[in-house]
């Protein structure tokens, strides 16, 4: 009985690694071992990047409410620790928004901790 291969799946299978190596430089893009390489670090980066994303957003807006609480003699860890005492439950994504965008606003969040 002769060997029976599965080449529409086996074709399916490259189609679709070289589809996502799309746009790359060189033989990234066209040739198999290559591209299948390519497309799998790219993956692993992808996947490591979303949770680094978050890291870095999070460290932007401490950044952020760093610089809007100085400008109000007032340092970070102050100000989240007068926040936490006063039981003021704003995350650090709206206060690094309130910052930046309505310093009014923030400055009204400084002064009740003060």
């Amino acid at each position: 009985m002769p060997r029976s291969v599965n080449s529409v799946a086996k074709r399916a299978r490259r189609k679709k690694v070289l589809k996502q190596a799309k746009g790359y430089f060189g033989r990234r893009k066209n040739v198999w071992t290559v591209a299948k390489n390519a497309v799998d670090k790219a993956m692993q980066y992808s996947y490591r990047d979303r949770r680094v994303k978050k890291r870095t957003f999070r460290s932007l807006w401490i950044m952020r409410i760093n610089a809007g609480a100085r400008q109000h003699g007032m340092s970070y860890s102050k100000l989240m620790g007068g926040l936490k005492a006063n039981n003021v439950n704003l995350n650090r994504k709206v206060l690094a928004d309130l910052a930046m965008n309505h310093p009014d606003a923030f400055e009204a969040v400084v002064n009740k901790v003060k």
